[in-house]
């Protein structure tokens, strides 16, 4: 018998005051059975970091066509792709061409700078693609805050992200950069 996925409610408030966005966001997610709860708690950070009230988790880890998050218009032209992890270059290529803004968030310490030497050429020629590295101890951190219905809320300021929980857990998130 198959694992199914486990299903989270996340209520985000966020205040946004590099790009002013103030938004709450209500979300059923499902964590896949191969995803960890880094990873699936670096896409509720990463629909944080990107609000907006069209921005929608996808099947992400599921679907091969997808990403894990996206934006579309009223035409179902993507707007915003968000993939996360050390996506292959062949992929962020063709995303680059389906959409007009790709945003990864790439992970792990000792892959992800690596990954980013080995493919840096190649992506830095794709004008619509941005890449932002997120630590493993914020991963790590991040994962404290996981709860089956969580109420988080995540300010944005000078390009450093805060995020707490219910509990008054909070969190320093400094996402780096690599292209934008």
């Amino acid at each position: 018998m198959a694992i199914s996925a486990t299903i989270y409610k996340v209520n985000m408030n966020v205040a946004d005051m590099d790009r002013h966005v103030y938004l709450d966001g209500q979300h059923t997610v499902a964590c896949h059975p191969s995803e960890t709860l880094q990873r699936f708690m670096l896409r509720v950070l990463a629909w944080g970091l990107n609000a907006d009230t069209d921005l929608q988790f996808t099947k992400g880890v599921s679907s091969a066509e997808e990403p894990d998050l996206w934006t579309k218009n009223l035409v179902d032209e993507i707007e915003l792709w968000v993939e996360l992890g050390l996506p292959d270059e062949k992929r962020i290529r063709k995303a680059s061409h389906r959409a007009k803004k790709v945003i990864v968030y790439a992970y792990g310490d000792h892959a992800a700078p690596v990954w980013w030497q080995a493919n840096k050429t190649k992506i830095s020629a794709l004008k619509n693609v941005s890449v932002v590295f997120i630590r493993d101890e914020e991963l790590k951190c991040l994962e404290t805050l996981v709860e089956r219905s969580m109420q988080l809320q995540l300010t944005i300021e000078s390009e450093q992200a805060w995020l707490s929980d219910q509990h008054g857990t909070s969190i320093a998130i400094l996402p780096e950069w690599w292209q934008r």
